[in-house]
């Protein structure tokens, strides 16, 4: 499973991963029934934002879950989960971006893709993903054009890209892509005058997945000699950095327009006469929605923390960092001068496809505490286990009981 938004266990509480969990189940349980078994590979943690923030604006949410019956990852467990448009689309998306994905380890030539008889089978499951979710798409009057437009315009710079570059053009097309799916999520919801701040949001969170999976993937793709807009565009991490932190503020802001204190609650129509917050805190103190606290959790601590981790900025904490964790009241240790160990090669599509498998039928990518990813065999969280650091963070349930959003709780320290 891939995705930039990977929260930890004890900082989402129990409500709120209840909740993260039945979003990630319920894309999953959409690509299986709309576009079969196999589908379901393309399962991903980013791809369920648009799922959340589908509900997150919708005031009647009881009716958009089932309970699904035993699966395998969820430790043969029955669950609630997500239903609707919201899954659908995010369904969609996922089938398009993960075509891309396979294209693009295509035009790498990684692994056995390298092999024209390979790669020739993965251009076709890339062009079956395509009209899948071409299909999906406009089952909620999605148009996947947009997106597979903006692949194609990337694959284009990509190639015309060089030293002095400007590192927003080549991200410009997932940004793109991103932004439009963000903001039919407003359409969706029935709340047209959403659609210019989620598109807002959905091109600062493009632009962060392409610099974080460039800036994690830069020591990888030296090795192979594989193309990074890092490399290619001269950009030093600095910069890179810079760019994600003012990602990270415009869609806090942007995030903020959304928020209102009112009848509607959070996710309620933006327009001349509504009062603005005076925090996204009191906005989501003032809403019902637990919706709308996980969108904000993800998109707004969540997201800072993968920047962190991108960077090598994650504090010192056993949920993340071998050793023991901080004890209550003693400041978290952050260690971005230690080297990183050399990274695995990545598997190619078959092989990759073939440990996606095996996690699945032994459990691990449920039940175990980590577990390696199949492709990128960087290391991943099992989805339903809890991490357990001695950290002040745990059960804190999110935001709630907190003083401001600066803090939000000890945990973002932990």
């Amino acid at each position: 499973m891939f995705g930039i938004v990977r929260p930890c266990s004890h900082r989402l509480g129990e409500g709120l991963k209840a909740q993260w969990m039945a979003h990630l189940c319920g894309l999953c349980l959409a690509l299986r029934k709309d576009h079969g078994q196999f589908a379901r590979v393309v399962t991903n943690y980013d791809g369920l934002l648009l799922s959340v923030l589908t509900e997150a604006q919708t005031d009647v949410r009881s009716a958009e879950r089932r309970t699904a019956g035993p699966c395998a990852l969820r430790g043969l467990r029955t669950a609630s989960v997500t239903q609707g448009d919201g899954a659908r689309l995010a369904a969609a998306v996922s089938l398009v971006l993960a075509s891309a994905k396979v294209r693009d380890h295509v035009a790498d030539g990684d692994g056995l893709l390298a092999r024209r008889p390979v790669a020739a089978a993965a251009r076709r499951v890339a062009a079956g993903w395509d009209r899948a979710g071409a299909q999906g798409g406009s089952a909620v009057g999605f148009d996947t054009d947009v997106l597979v437009a903006a692949v194609d315009r990337q694959l284009a710079l990509e190639t015309l890209a060089g030293p002095g570059t400007p590192l927003l053009t080549v991200t410009e097309p997932t940004e793109t892509a991103t932004a439009a799916a963000f903001a039919h999520t407003a359409v969706l919801a029935g709340r047209p005058a959403n659609a210019a701040p989620l598109a807002e949001v959905g091109r600062l969170f493009g632009r962060l997945a392409h610099l974080l999976d460039a800036v994690e993937d830069r020591h990888a793709d030296a090795v192979s000699g594989a193309w990074n807009p890092l490399t290619t565009t001269g950009t030093p991490l600095t910069e890179a950095r810079r760019l994600a932190d003012d990602a990270l503020h415009g869609i806090r802001l942007a995030l903020g327009s959304l928020f209102r204190i009112g009848p509607a609650g959070i996710g309620g129509a933006a327009g001349p006469t509504a009062t603005p917050a005076r925090s996204e805190k009191e906005a989501l103190r003032g809403a019902e929605s637990t919706e709308a606290k996980l969108a904000h959790l993800l998109l707004v601590h969540e997201l800072r923390r993968s920047v962190d981790r991108a960077f090598g900025a994650v504090p010192t904490c056993a949920a993340h960092q071998p050793g023991q964790g901080p004890r209550p009241g003693v400041p978290p240790l952050f260690t971005p001068t230690l080297q990183p160990p050399k990274p695995k090669p990545p598997r190619g599509f078959l092989p990759g496809c073939g440990a996606f498998l095996a996690l699945c039928c032994t459990c691990r990518m449920c039940c175990a505490a980590e577990f390696e990813g199949p492709w990128s065999r960087k290391r991943r969280e099992g989805c339903c286990q809890f991490c357990d650091c001695d950290c002040p963070c745990d059960g804190c349930g999110g935001c709630d009981g907190c003083d401001g959003c600066d803090c939000c709780c000890p945990c973002d320290g932990c």
